[in-house]
C-alpha cells in the first residue's frame, strides 16, 4: 500500500461485517443493489450504498434515487460527486464508463472516511474502483444482477468476440460460448453489435476485469441456471486465467410491500375490481419505449385479444423531450381508450411493478426481459411473454424460453411485432393448453425459489459461504 494512504479498518471474525455497495449509473443497477442491501441488514450487517452522482444525471434517474431512499430509510446511501465524461459526444457506454473512472477520487474519500469496511461489493461495470480496494487493502467482489448465463458469456467475450465478426455481420448466425447454448449474433447484447465501436471496447475491458475481483456474487439461484452454473464452475469460460468463485444468493426482489407512506397506486385499486388470473401486464422497464406505429399495434392487438389488460405506455423516444408525459389519446388508435375502458387500464410511464406482479388478478406478464422484471414474475409464478428492447435481454429471452422454459417470446421484436402476433401470444398463454403447461412449470420455478432463500436452500448456503471466504481473506 502506498505510504501516506490510510486504510479502512475491519471487522474480525464472526462479527457484523459493514459492506460499502457500489451500482453502476442508471436505475436498473441501482434497484438491485437496493434489494442486495436489504438482504445484508436482514442479517445483521452494514450496508452503505454509494451512488455516483455526476452533474448530467438526467430528473427521471435522480428521482429515482429519491423514490428508493425514501422507501428504504435504512439504508444509508451517499452521493459521490464526480465529474461527468469530458467526451460529450460518446455514446452512452463510453460516457458512463468515463464517469465511473473519474468517480475514483470521490469513492477513495468515502473509504478512508469509515471507520470500517470489510467488503466492496462492484458492480459489474464498476471494474476501475478494483484499483481503489486494491490500493485501501479491502477485499473487492462483484455483485452481478443478471443472470448467471449472461455471467457465464461476458467472461468468455474478450477471448472469443476478437475471432468472430461483428454480431451485427452475424445477424441469425450462432455465436458459440463454451458450455452454453448457442446464440445468434443479433441476440447478443444490443451494445456490442460493432466489434470496432467504442461501447464494444468499453464492455470487452469491463468483462476481463470482472476475475480480478475476489468472488462474483449472482442474483439467481442454482436449480434455476444448472448449465451456465456447471460451465462458470468449470472454468471453460475464461481461458487461461482461473474463473472467480460464484455466489448464487438469488433472487434477490423487491418483495412488493408498500413504501413508508403507504400509499395505493390507483391501478392497484383497479386490479383489485378484477378477476383472478385475468389481466395481462405490460410493462417494459425504466427506458422501456417504442415507436408511435409501435404502440398502434400494440393496442390493436390487445383490443382484438379481448383479454384485461394494464399497460405502462411511454412516450416515443422521438417525443420524450418534448412530451415526458406521453398524449395517449394522440398515441393510441382513436377510440381505443373508450372501447376498452373497463377491461383495460393505460397507465403514463411508471407502475409499482413489484407490487403489481404479485397482484392475483394478473395472469400474465409482456416484459423486455430485464433480470429484476423476470425474477420478480418468478416469485410471483407469472408466465412471461418476452419482448427484449436493449442491453442484455435478447440473450435473457434466449436463456429464459429455451433453457428456463419460463417464457414464451413475441416473433418480430428486431422490427416491428405486429397486432395479430401481440393477439396470438396473449391468447396462447391466456387460453391454451401451451398456457397452461407454461403457468406450471411458473408454479414448479417459483417453489424452487422459494426453496433456495430458506434456511439450509441453496442460495443461504452460498451466502454463508461468501461470508467464510471474505473471513479467510480477512484473517
Amino acid at each position: 500500500m502506498e505510504a501516506g494512504v490510510e486504510a479502512p479498518g475491519r471487522g474480525s471474525m464472526g462479527e457484523k461485517k459493514t459492506f460499502v455497495l457500489y451500482p453502476s449509473l442508471g436505475v436498473g443497477h441501482l434497484i438491485p443493489m437496493v434489494e442486495l442491501a436489504k438482504h445484508l441488514l436482514r442479517r445483521g450487517h452494514g450496508a452503505l450504498i454509494a451512488v455516483v452522482d455526476p452533474p448530467d444525471t438526467d430528473p427521471a434517474s435522480a428521482d429515482a434515487v429519491a423514490r428508493l431512499a425514501a422507501a428504504n430509510p435504512v439504508i444509508a446511501f451517499r452521493l459521490l460527486p464526480a465529474p461527468a465524461s469530458p467526451d460529450a459526444g460518446a455514446h452512452p457506454v463510453k460516457r458512463s464508463h468515463d464517469t465511473l473512472a473519474l468517480a475514483n477520487p470521490a469513492l477513495r474519500e468515502l473509504l478512508r472516511s469509515l471507520p470500517a469496511v470489510d467488503a466492496l461489493l462492484l458492480d459489474m461495470f464498476c471494474v476501475d474502483a478494483l484499483d481503489v480496494a486494491a490500493e485501501l487493502g479491502v477485499p473487492a467482489y462483484f455483485f452481478f444482477p443478471s443472470a448467471a448465463g449472461d455471467l457465464a458469456v461476458f467472461l468468455n467475450l474478450p477471448y472469443l468476440y476478437p475471432t468472430l465478426p461483428s454480431f451485427r455481420e452475424m445477424g441469425r448466425t450462432l455465436v458459440r460460448c463454451p458450455g452454453m447454448p448457442p446464440i445468434r449474433g443479433l441476440d447478443m447484447v444490443i451494445t456490442m453489435q460493432d466489434k470496432e465501436s467504442d461501447q464494444t471496447k468499453v464492455r470487452l475491458y469491463q468483462f476481463k476485469r470482472i476475475p480480478e475481483g475476489s468472488g462474483v456474487l449472482v442474483n439467481s439461484f442454482d436449480w434455476l441456471e444448472p448449465r451456465a452454473l456447471k460451465a462458470l464452475e468449470d472454468g471453460v469460460c475464461v481461458p487461461g486465467r482461473p474463473t472467480p468463485r460464484v455466489y448464487c444468493i438469488g433472487p434477490l426482489v423487491n418483495d412488493g410491500k408498500k413504501g413508508e407512506n403507504g400509499e395505493t397506486h390507483e391501478c392497484l385499486a383497479w386490479l383489485d375490481t378484477q378477476p383472478e388470473r385475468s389481466v395481462v401486464f405490460l410493462c417494459f422497464g425504466s427506458m422501456g419505449t417504442f415507436s408511435a406505429a409501435q404502440l398502434q399495434e400494440i393496442a390493436r392487438g390487445l383490443e382484438s385479444s379481448g383479454h384485461r389488460f394494464l399497460w405502462a405506455v411511454r412516450s416515443p423516444p422521438e417525443e420524450s423531450g418534448q412530451f415526458p408525459e406521453p398524449e395517449l389519446e394522440r398515441l393510441l388508435p382513436a377510440g381505443f381508450l373508450e372501447r376498452t375502458r373497463g377491461r383495460g387500464m393505460v397507465v403514463k410511464n411508471w407502475v409499482p411493478q413489484a407490487e403489481v406482479v404479485q397482484h392475483e388478478a394478473v395472469g400474465a406478464f409482456v416484459t423486455h426481459c430485464g433480470w429484476n422484471s423476470a425474477l420478480e414474475a418468478i416469485m410471483s409464478g407469472l408466465p412471461m411473454i418476452c419482448w427484449p428492447l436493449y442491453a442484455e435481454q435478447r440473450m435473457n429471452k434466449v436463456f429464459m424460453v429455451e433453457e428456463m422454459k419460463i417464457a414464451v417470446e413475441v416473433q418480430g421484436y428486431e422490427e416491428l411485432v405486429k397486432a395479430e402476433e401481440v393477439e396470438a401470444k396473449v391468447r396462447l398463454v391466456m387460453e391454451t393448453e401451451e398456457g397452461k403447461v407454461l403457468r406450471e412449470r411458473l408454479a414448479v420455478t417459483r417453489e424452487k425459489a422459494l426453496e433456495a432463500t430458506k434456511e439450509g436452500g441453496s442460495s443461504e448456503v452460498a451466502f454463508a459461504e461468501f461470508l467464510r471466504d471474505l473471513e479467510k481473506k480477512s484473517s
